[in-house]
């Protein structure tokens, strides 16, 4: 890596970590630069936009976010192993992360969910490839016969990425110390509903 690839991963380490705490709406090259004591030239010379910098660090949450839950869920065996291991690392990601103020994917749905251009584009393919991942898993736990052959991945899915939401609220919003426990007990509880009958 050569000293100005190190330089622009310093700063989006930093990046992250603010729009992690003030949300990606709020990340500007300003508020960059009085993190980083670095000039907002000197920041330009990196990003060129504050809409650049926003992909940036949303592309940088991303690449954390598969190195987190997504590779090491693959170690598990196909099936519910897998299934479980990508739910338990999806609801810890953004400690396991370091993130003070969670996700800033999860910041920047909301906050661009109805104001189109690239960072939406962006943060919408995140998502759907994700739950097309999720779906894919519980797929292969219909393959390995764990899971019902007429279980519906996608809907499943969909109430995976829901559970873990709802986690991440109450978790952060309401400090509710449970959330976790809370949130395994609705993922087994969807488990059980479509486990194949032995």
């Amino acid at each position: 890596m050569s000293k100005g690839e190190e330089t622009r991963q310093a700063i989006l380490d930093e990046a992250l970590m603010l729009a992690s705490t003030i949300g990606v709406a709020a990340l500007s090259i300003g508020a960059l630069a009085e993190r980083t004591g670095m000039s907002k030239s000197g920041l330009f010379a990196h990003f060129g936009s504050k809409e650049e910098m926003q992909l940036a660090v949303l592309r940088e949450a991303e690449e954390r976010f598969l190195g987190v839950v997504f590779r090491p869920a693959l170690r598990a065996p196909k099936g519910l192993g897998r299934l479980r291991a990508l739910f338990a690392n999806m609801i810890t990601w953004t400690e396991k992360s370091e993130l003070p103020g969670g996700c800033p994917i999860e910041a920047a749905a909301h906050e661009f969910d109805d104001k189109p251009g690239p960072v939406r584009d962006v943060v919408a393919a995140s998502r759907t490839t994700w739950r097309r991942s999720l779906a894919d898993a519980v797929r292969k736990a219909m393959e390995t016969g764990e899971l019902r052959q007429d279980t519906d991945a996608e809907q499943f899915a969909f109430e995976i990425d829901g559970i873990s939401m709802a986690c991440h609220q109450t978790h952060r919003l309401l400090n509710d110390p449970d959330a976790d426990h809370r949130a395994h007990i609705a993922f087994e509880r969807l488990v059980r509903d479509h486990l194949a009958k032995e």
